[in-house]
């Protein structure tokens, strides 16, 4: 994927993980705990793709 794909894909990510947050906050209700986790595994994946790739630049 292109760098500004992923840029947005994580932006994309940390706007239903907030939402996700406030629903379980709101609820108390942790049945979607395997999803959060899931997405912040994602972000952090992509992002670290990110940066592999602006260090390969330098």
């Amino acid at each position: 994927m292109q760098e500004n794909a992923l840029k947005t894909k994580v932006g994309e990510l940390n706007l239903e993980l907030a939402i996700e947050k406030r629903k379980v906050a709101a609820t108390g209700v942790s049945s979607k705990v395997v999803k959060i986790r899931e997405m912040k595994k994602t972000i952090a994946r992509i992002k670290t793709v990110l940066n592999e790739r602006g260090a390969e630049k330098k």
